[in-house]
């Protein structure tokens, strides 16, 4: 949980201030240029109106260049970032041929595998060929008939789908899994299907926003407990089940607690062990989302699960994506077979969505082979291995430099607090200019007083891409002033010390 300091808070609520006010007076001004100009449609109201379009226009369009950076090659350890500009302050940017190579601590890539790979890019091509890249169909679309050893694409279903649906229920130690086409979506269209009216979700304070919004559109009843609180949410629980529906006070059709694995705006593991022995307490269903967590943290790479030694038995329903482990895109829901079907005959997003690109499941497919080492090879215990000791490596030199660093050890996310908003394009344009590539973070991502650097670590960074990193992001945190605790000593120039002594 960040501890904001007085003074931080004081200074970022007044540049947020003098932001709003500047903004206000250009506004004032710009309605008097153009008070005999109409810019709408008469009789229509203006689509873009209120404080999101003032904070878009006076305060995002002004740093918009830290953001939204197009890359030119795969999103390795090292990748090639384009060059653009703009000629109206930043209104408008226009890309260029140019690209600059930089140092990769962005991209979710974290066990390397979005990048060609020995194993998986053979196999991914291969099935490009004998599949086409997309199925054209939904899961449920046409009649699945056998030809010679494939399937015929007249369903949204191919084999490589049922056999990923077998590979990752057995991967998370779950009966059954169902995929989708879109990690976001796997959340907001799920979760409706869930619980409904008469039901009560009760969510994490900091839970993703695909969370959020499934959420809101289930119709169930939401509540909130602090952020991985479990005393908490023992309080919230105990009562809303005292005070049962709104208005009627009818006991709750049924209760589903939301955490995720790792948040992924904090870097923080969730305090699993203590949430699920209180959801058993209160009878409560449990619901993991494991995007960040699966395939990055655990001996074998399955989860907080494995890391927390928590039974995956004891989880009802757990979701992840493939987009950051795996190097593919899409999701999943592993659960009870009972459940599983459910969501096959009521899902919107299965029924209705065009089924994951045969080559994008072929990807993950071969990539859990590597990581459970059917490939052959050990690699995958190595990418575990060393996207661990990276992860914590760089945590540890970050902080012992005197900056804020959120999350936990094991975390490959690590959040660098900025606050000030001055500061997150002054930090994100040097780093860029000394050929490292950072993502910055702000309202309404974050709340408004807390704007970070996420920094994300992979298998495929080398120990020297890590001290290049550390290096310019040292330099540039003394030059922003973010360093907001005192640096621990050299270790080297105290050894140096004690042989003179």
């Amino acid at each position: 949980m960040v501890r904001l300091p007085y003074t931080t808070a004081l200074t970022t609520l007044f540049s947020y201030g003098l932001l709003f006010a500047f903004g206000q007076l250009r506004d004032f001004f710009r309605k008097l240029i153009d008070w005999f100009k109409a810019k709408n449609v008469k009789g229509y109201a203006p689509i873009c109106l209120g404080l999101e379009d003032f904070y878009v226009r006076r305060l995002y369009l002004r740093i918009q260049d830290c953001f939204g950076r197009p890359i030119a090659s795969a999103p390795d350890a090292w990748f090639d970032v384009v060059e653009r500009y703009s000629n109206d302050s930043n209104k408008t940017l226009k890309r260029t041929s140019n690209t600059t190579r930089c140092l990769n601590l962005g991209s979710y890539n974290y066990l390397g595998f979005a990048a060609a790979d020995e194993y998986c890019t053979p196999l991914v091509i291969e099935s490009l060929k004998k599949y086409s890249p997309s199925t054209c169909s939904v899961r449920v679309d046409g009649v699945c008939r056998h030809h010679a050893d494939s399937f015929h694409l007249a369903t949204g279903t191919t084999k490589l789908h049922t056999e990923l649906e077998e590979l990752v229920a057995r991967f998370v130690g779950k009966p059954a899994a169902i995929l989708f086409g879109m990690g976001y979506v796997t959340n907001s269209a799920i979760i409706p299907c869930l619980v409904g009216k008469g039901g009560l979700i009760i969510s994490d304070s900091l839970n993703h926003n695909s969370i959020v919004n499934g959420a809101r559109g289930s119709g169930a009843t939401v509540r909130v407990f602090q952020h991985n609180s479990p005393a908490h949410l023992e309080e919230v629980l105990r009562e809303q089940i005292a005070d049962g529906q709104p208005r009627t006070h009818r006991p709750w059709k049924k209760i589903i607690v939301i955490v995720e694995g790792i948040y992924s705006m904090e870097g923080e593991l969730c305090k699993l062990p203590e949430i699920i022995a209180v959801c058993k307490k209160y009878k409560a269903y449990t619901y993991l989302d494991e995007a960040h967590s699966i395939g990055a943290v655990g001996q074998s790479g399955r989860g907080v699960c494995e890391l927390l030694g928590v039974d995956p038995a004891d989880v009802d329903i757990m979701m992840g994506t493939f987009t950051k482990s795996f190097g593919s895109c899409g999701g999943y829901i592993a659960a009870s077979k009972e459940i599983i079907q459910h969501l096959k005959l009521s899902c919107p997003a299965h029924i209705y969505a065009t089924s994951m690109s045969p080559p994008a499941v072929q990807q993950v497919i071969s990539a859990i082979k590597v990581i459970l080492g059917e490939d052959g090879s050990n690699r995958g215990a190595q990418k575990l291995a060393r996207i661990r000791e990276n992860s914590n490596f760089f945590r540890s030199e970050l902080k012992k430099m005197g900056f804020e660093v959120l999350g936990d050890n094991d975390s490959p996310v690590m959040p660098i607090m900025l606050y000030n908003p001055a500061k997150i394009p002054a930090f994100s344009r040097e780093c860029l200019r000394q050929k490292v590539a950072v993502v910055t973070v702000a309202f309404p991502a974050t709340p408004l007083l807390l704007a970070r650097a996420r920094i994300c670590i992979s298998a495929s960074h080398t120990r020297e891409d890590l001290i290049k990193a550390l290096d310019v992001i040292s330099r540039v945190g003394d030059l922003v002033g973010i360093k907001y605790f005192p640096a621990e000593p050299p270790k080297i120039a105290e050894a140096d010390h004690d042989k003179l002594e």
